[in-house]
C-alpha cells in the first residue's frame, strides 16, 4: 500500500507491504480523511532518528477484507472511524483497524462529509454522556462549551441540543465564528475571557456542565468562578502548568478528562462503546437531527494537501473541519 509518513522534518511518500487482517481487524480501503489536531501535536513528537510515523485519526473508506473474527461488519461496508493512536493511521490508501472502533458510514452523506465526523463525535459524545454524565434529566440544565467553534464543540452544541435539549451557551472570539456556533445551535455565543461579567451582564444561569476545548491554565480561574455549586468541568487539552484544584473545593466542583483514545491505548472491556457510538450518530446524522461539521475541502490525498491541511490546523482558527478527499 502506498501512505505518507512524518520524519520529523517533512512529509513523506511511503510503500508499506498491505497485510491480511487477523483477529477483529477491517482493513479498509480509505476515501477520504479529515485533519485534527492530535495530528499536529503527535507531529511534534516525532523525532528526526525514530522513522517515520503514519499520522491519520479521522476516515471514511470501504472495507474490503475482514480478519476471522469480525462479526460486525462485511466486505464492501462503507465505513467511518476514528482508528488508534498506537497504529498506523489513515494518511494512506488503506488502513488496519479494529471492528469495534468503527461505524457504518451515514448513508446521507460522502465520503468526504462523513471524514469529517469521527474523532470530533467520539470526543464530544463521550464528553458530555460519558464524563459529565448528562442524561435526559438534564434538559433544564445549562451547558457551557468554551472553544465551541471548533470540531467538537460543534459536535458537542448539536448533541446537548438536538439529545437532551439543554441551554447551551458557547464562546466564541470571531463574527464568522459566533455566527457558526449559532448555526449549530447554541443558544447564546459569548466572549471567551471575562466569562463571569457577561453572565452577569446578560443575566445568564450559572452553567451546571462546562466543557472546556481551550488550554485549562487560561480558564481554571474562571470556570471556579462561574460554575453553579456541585457542577461538573470536563476538561480536553493538556495545562501547560500546574493549577490550583483547591479553586473546586468551595463548590464541591467535580473535575474530569476526556481522552477519546483511551479506549483504544487501553483495549478497555467497553471497547465497542465506540462502534455503538459511531452507529447512533450515523443515525442522527440520516435523521437529519444532526450536520456534517466539513467546512473545507481539498483534493486528492497527497503529500502537498496533508502539509497544507496541517498549516491551517495549527494557525488555531479552524471552524468546524477540514476534509481532504481523492
Amino acid at each position: 500500500m502506498q501512505a505518507i509518513g512524518y520524519n520529523g522534518c517533512e512529509f513523506i511518500k511511503l510503500e508499506k507491504v498491505l497485510s491480511n487482517p487477523t483477529g477483529q481487524d477491517l482493513l479498509v480501503e480509505i476515501k477520504a480523511i479529515s485533519i485534527n489536531p492530535i495530528d499536529t501535536k503527535v507531529k511534534q513528537t516525532i523525532a528526526k532518528d525514530s522513522g517515520p510515523k503514519i499520522l491519520g485519526y479521522d476516515a471514511c473508506g470501504i472495507v474490503c477484507a475482514i480478519g476471522e473474527k469480525v462479526s460486525l461488519f462485511k466486505v464492501g461496508d462503507e465505513v467511518f472511524y476514528a482508528g488508534d493512536v498506537t497504529r498506523d493511521g489513515s494518511n494512506a490508501t488503506h488502513q488496519l483497524v479494529d471492528e469495534r472502533l468503527v461505524g457504518h458510514k451515514p448513508k446521507s452523506l460522502n465520503f468526504e462529509q462523513a471524514a469529517a465526523l469521527p474523532l470530533t463525535s467520539i470526543t464530544a459524545w463521550e464528553s458530555l454522556f460519558d464524563r459529565l454524565k448528562i442524561t435526559s434529566q438534564d434538559k433544564n440544565k445549562t451547558l457551557l462549551l468554551i472553544g465551541a467553534a471548533g470540531g467538537v464543540g460543534s459536535m458537542a452544541i448539536q448533541f446537548a441540543k438536538q439529545m437532551i435539549g439543554m441551554n447551551v451557551i458557547a464562546t466564541a472570539s470571531r463574527p464568522e465564528s459566533k455566527a457558526w456556533c449559532k448555526q449549530m445551535g447554541a443558544d447564546t455565543v459569548l466572549e471567551h475571557q471575562q466569562l463571569a461579567e457577561q453572565f452577569k451582564q446578560r443575566s445568564l444561569t450559572a452553567p451546571d456542565y462546562i466543557l472546556c476545548m481551550g488550554v485549562p491554565d487560561d480558564y481554571l480561574e474562571q470556570m471556579a468562578d462561574l460554575i453553579a455549586p456541585q457542577g461538573c468541568i470536563c476538561l480536553l487539552a493538556n495545562a501547560q502548568k500546574s493549577f490550583d484544584l483547591n479553586l473546586l473545593k468551595a463548590k464541591s466542583i467535580t473535575l474530569v478528562w476526556e481522552m477519546m483514545f483511551t479506549r483504544s491505548m487501553f483495549q478497555t472491556d467497553d471497547l465497542i462503546k465506540q462502534h455503538r457510538l459511531l452507529n447512533s450518530v450515523s443515525e442522527l446524522i440520516d435523521q437529519q437531527q444532526v450536520v456534517s461539521i466539513a467546512t473545507q475541502q481539498l483534493s486528492p490525498i497527497n503529500i502537498d494537501n496533508i502539509a497544507q491541511a496541517h498549516q491551517l490546523i495549527e494557525q488555531g482558527d479552524m471552524i468546524g473541519k477540514l476534509v481532504i478527499g481523492n
